[in-house]
């Protein structure tokens, strides 16, 4: 008897082209849902990461923090919740930019929340997401991106070359100390260091679904751009002669706009905002951002980001031959989406200290 061998070898080549050719993040369309009160999480995250960063818009269907219905961006922050309907949840410590204050007056920059709206206009055709990466451009100029690690958000804002009054650009980057559902309690706080720029505070917030509070932390730095001053606000009023501040509610029961800036010499780069959030302390939360995102490295992060989903999703692989190219974006983005929530708040459990996987946002 002759016995024929084929080294198997031979065959490899196609069948690891074949696998390094399907990419199942081609096929994941992170907006499905973020018109038409979908209530979804459309922007910058890890599978489970504990840091979601998006634009907000003042939108009545903003649970998810960002839609496409025409409503106006009102900041970007860096926690969410996905999917939930009913009253948002958090969207805290929201970040706004302007590329200068007109004739260099602090005060003639817009502050709360409602008012800055009106500078967060934008065109759905600027709107780009995929997983790990998130991008918008305000009408204003402003293109804000946005790209994550676990519990870290690292946003990049590129300035046209002048303002609105025609002067030169001399960037203005806020935060503030609210959430989407304006439910902050009494004595907020936060700091702004003078001369780095780092912004720190915290807040007691009230949740969207159960009863209680929660206070979260948060950690703040820039990089790009020399730093021109800084300061506090509270509602219209800017100061930059005091850094520090701690701020109650209204007497209407509303929280008092209050919040940081810090303003820079020049738009000519973009400048990069790396902050990250804690249950635990603003200390814990600086210590996020300086162990996650070590450089201001856009590119990285992002790239970084995409490769975690594409280690998640890749194991599941569909034939697309001869199937409508809309049913395999959706049956791919629906499978994104099951790993958007529960998020892993594991180590960040403030009533004990455990290393034992603890996981939140459960939503069915």
């Amino acid at each position: 008897m002759v016995r024929l061998s084929v080294p198997c070898w031979l065959a490899l080549p196609a069948l690891v082209l074949a696998r390094d050719s399907f990419d199942p993040l081609a096929y994941v369309d992170p907006l499905i849902g973020a018109s038409n009160g979908g209530n979804v999480f459309p922007g910058a995250s890890l599978p489970y990461g504990m840091a979601k960063a998006v634009a907000d818009t003042n939108s009545g269907s903003r649970q998810g923090g960002f839609t496409l219905d025409g409503s106006p961006v009102t900041g970007f922050s860096t926690m969410h919740d996905s999917g939930t309907g009913g009253s948002p949840s958090l969207g805290n410590f929201a970040l706004f930019a302007y590329t200068n204050c007109p004739d260099g007056d602090i005060n003639r920059c817009v502050f709360p929340k409602e008012g800055r709206s009106a500078f967060g206009h934008f065109s759905n055709s600027t709107v780009s997401a995929k997983p790990g990466t998130f991008g918008i451009t305000l009408h204003t100029g402003i293109r804000a991106e946005m790209t994550t690690t676990h519990h870290t958000s690292l946003f990049s804002f590129t300035f046209p070359s002048v303002g609105g009054d025609g002067e030169p650009a001399k960037p203005l980057i806020l935060q503030d100390l609210t959430d989407l559902a304006d439910s902050r309690q009494d004595n907020a706080s936060v700091s702004v260091d003078s001369k780095t720029g780092r912004i720190t505070g915290s807040a007691r917030f009230l949740p969207s679904f159960g009863t209680g509070s929660y206070v979260l932390h948060f950690c703040t730095d820039f990089s790009g751009a020399d730093i021109v001053d800084s300061g506090i606000f509270v509602n219209s009023r800017a100061s930059t002669d005091v850094h520090d501040l701690t701020i109650s509610r209204s007497i209407n029961g509303y929280p008092l706009p209050g919040g940081a800036f810090v303003r820079f010499n020049s738009g000519a780069e973009p400048i990069l905002v790396r902050t990250a959030t804690s249950f635990i302390s603003p200390q814990r939360a600086c210590e996020h951002a300086e162990d996650e995102i070590p450089e201001f490295d856009f590119t990285t992060v992002s790239e970084a980001a995409a490769e975690a989903w594409r280690a998640k999703m890749s194991p599941i692989r569909v034939s697309t031959h001869g199937v409508d190219g809309s049913m395999v974006t959706n049956f791919y983005s629906g499978i994104y989406r099951t790993m958007i929530n529960p998020q892993n708040y594991t180590g960040e459990n403030p009533l004990w200290s455990s290393s034992e996987p603890y996981f939140d946002s459960f939503y069915w």
